[in-house]
C-alpha cells in the first residue's frame, strides 16, 4: 500500500453486498462460485449475509475465481477488515521502473508507426516519436491542453474527428472497445463519465453502445481480418489497425491498468503514404 495514496477504508459490513455485486456481475450463482473456488456454498451465503468474515486467503480465492481486478480486490480486503495487498503507486513510480523501461523499448521498436501507452481511461502516458508526429500531420497537437486522452482526441470535432473516414462506424466501434477492453470488464464511475462525455459531442450516434455492431462495407469486411480505422489526408484514406498489449501477471494496480496500443498500416499503400507523410513533416520542420 502506498502511504502517499491512502485507500479509503470501507466498513466491514459492506463485504457481503460487494461480494454479491461481483457474483451478480459475473453471472455466477453461489453454487457455481463455491464449486469453482473450493468454498462451501453455506460459507458464501454467510459471507454475503454478513454472518461470517472469510480469511484473507479465502477472500483472495473468491476474488481470483470472480476475476476481480487488483484495485477492486484491495477494496474487498478493506471491507473485510484486512490491509490491501496490491500496491497502488503511480505508473511511473520507482517500483515500476522495470516495466516503464520495457514499455519505452517497445515504443521505440515500433517506429515509424505510432505507439502509445495509456491508463485504463485512455489517458496517454507515454508515446514514441512517431505518435505526435502522425497526429501533427492533421492537427496542431501543441494547441490541445493536457492530459491527452485518445478517445477525446478522436471524438472531438476540433481534434481528429474531421479526418476520420466512416465516422459513425468508428465511433460505435470505439465505444465497444471501452466496454470490451475495460480492466476486468469493469465499467466504473470514471469510465461511465468518460462515455457520457464522448456521447455529449455533437453528432455522436445515439445508438453507440456495447452491444451494437459497427457497420462496415461488406466487401472490405470480407477482405480483411479486422475493421481498420481510416484517416483522410490530401484526398487519400490511410487505413490502420491496432494491436493492444497488457502487462502479464501484474502484481500492482498500475501494472494491471497499463495498456500499450500500436498502430499498424492495414495495407501497402497506407504504409508507403505514411512514411512519405512523416518525411514531409520532417522537411517542413
Amino acid at each position: 500500500m502506498n502511504p502517499a495514496n491512502p485507500v479509503k477504508k470501507t466498513p466491514p459490513n459492506d463485504l457481503g453486498p460487494l461480494l454479491r455485486h461481483w457474483r451478480d456481475m459475473r453471472g455466477i450463482s453461489q453454487l457455481d462460485l463455491s464449486f469453482n473456488a473450493g468454498v462451501s456454498q453455506r460459507h458464501i451465503s454467510f459471507i454475503e449475509s454478513g454472518r461470517s468474515v472469510p480469511s484473507r486467503q479465502m477472500l483472495m480465492d473468491l476474488a481470483q475465481t470472480l476475476d476481480i481486478p487488483l484495485r477492486e480486490r484491495n477494496t474487498l480486503l478493506l471491507a473485510a477488515g484486512y490491509a490491501p495487498m496490491y500496491a497502488d503507486a503511480a505508473w511511473n513510480a520507482q517500483e515500476m521502473q522495470s516495466v516503464t523501461k520495457a514499455l519505452a523499448r517497445m515504443l521505440r521498436q515500433h517506429e515509424p508507426f505510432p505507439a502509445l501507452v495509456m491508463d485504463r481511461y485512455w489517458n496517454v502516458l507515454m508515446t514514441n516519436e512517431s505518435a505526435p508526429r502522425f497526429f501533427n500531420c492533421f492537427i496542431d497537437m501543441a494547441a490541445r491542453k493536457g492530459p491527452r486522452n485518445m478517445l477525446h482526441l478522436i471524438f472531438d470535432p476540433d481534434g481528429m474527428r474531421p479526418f476520420v473516414a466512416d465516422w459513425k462506424s468508428v465511433a460505435d466501434s470505439l465505444v465497444q472497445r471501452v466496454y470490451r477492453e475495460s480492466v476486468g470488464r469493469v465499467i466504473d464511475a470514471t469510465t461511465r463519465d468518460l462515455l457520457a462525455a464522448l456521447r455529449a459531442y455533437p453528432d455522436v450516434p445515439a445508438d453507440a453502445h456495447a452491444g451494437h455492431l459497427p457497420s462496415a462495407d461488406a466487401g472490405a469486411a470480407a477482405a480483411m481480418p479486422v475493421i481498420p480505422i481510416g484517416f483522410v489526408k490530401d484526398g487519400h484514406v490511410l487505413n490502420y489497425f491496432s494491436m493492444v498489449a497488457t502487462v502479464g501477471t501484474p502484481q500492482s494496480v498500475a501494472a494491471q491498468e497499463l495498456r500499450i496500443e500500436c498502430m499498424f498500416p492495414a495495407d501497402d499503400e497506407t504504409e508507403a503514404r505514411h512514411v512519405e507523410m512523416l518525411d514531409a513533416l520532417s522537411q517542413q520542420g
